[in-house]
């Protein structure tokens, strides 16, 4: 279970900051940034994986409720211009500067820092060992989720109720059927490939057309 031996070493405040979303073929990644109170931390704080939707719901709303928190959100059209990992160092800069206040120390989820001027720490499985960090990642899981139903109703046949923009095979086979959605990132692998064969099959309609 995680815990606070790595905010007990640092500057506090101490923020934990971690993403998700950095894999699907559609929507946003969304960053979450987390200091939690000196006291009344919601018990059952865990890597946002390892939960069930119902209790990163709880969580979500306990956390909201005593916690300093900033969201960062980047859309699929700038992780396009951007490319995955620009666009989740960019999200992870909008959710501190959303926090309120300058933290004495950040640890994040990962290998990687963004080019910011905080002292910060990174630390592979975070989510798993920092209690700060498990608490950023059950907020930035539940925010995106939320996002992805939320478009489900504008676009129900890619089935984003259940797989949340991930590539499962419904949203596969609906990427097939109808193309996609101004919410797929161009730039990843199966949603790229409906693009090259639009454009490898527009000579072959033009000149039928002409013919």
């Amino acid at each position: 279970m995680p815990s606070l031996k790595h905010e007990k070493l640092c500057l506090a405040p101490v923020a934990g900051v971690d993403e998700a979303g950095r894999g699907p073929l559609a929507g946003p990644v969304v960053a979450a940034a987390v200091i939690l109170p000196a006291k009344g931390v919601p018990r059952g704080i865990d890597d946002s994986k390892k939960l069930p939707a119902a209790e990163r719901a709880r969580l979500h709303d306990r956390l909201r409720g005593c916690a300093q928190i900033g969201i960062g959100i980047v859309e699929a059209g700038e992780i396009d211009t951007l490319n995955i990992y620009w666009a989740t160092m960019k999200a992870m800069t909008l959710a501190v500067e959303a926090l309120g206040c300058v933290p004495g120390h950040i640890l994040v989820d990962g290998n990687r820092l963004p080019k910011w001027g905080h002292a910060a720490t990174p630390i592979v499985k975070g989510d798993a060992i920092s209690l700060s960090i498990a608490a950023a990642s059950i907020i930035a899981k539940h925010t995106r989720d939320t996002i992805m139903l939320a478009h489900h109703e504008a676009h129900p046949h890619y089935g984003w109720i259940t797989n949340k923009g991930y590539g499962a095979p419904e949203h596969l086979r609906a990427l097939r059927e109808h193309g996609p959605s101004p919410l797929h990132r161009r730039s990843f692998a199966p949603v790229a490939a409906f693009f090259r064969e639009a454009e490898s099959s527009l000579p072959h309609a033009i000149a039928g057309a002409c013919g």
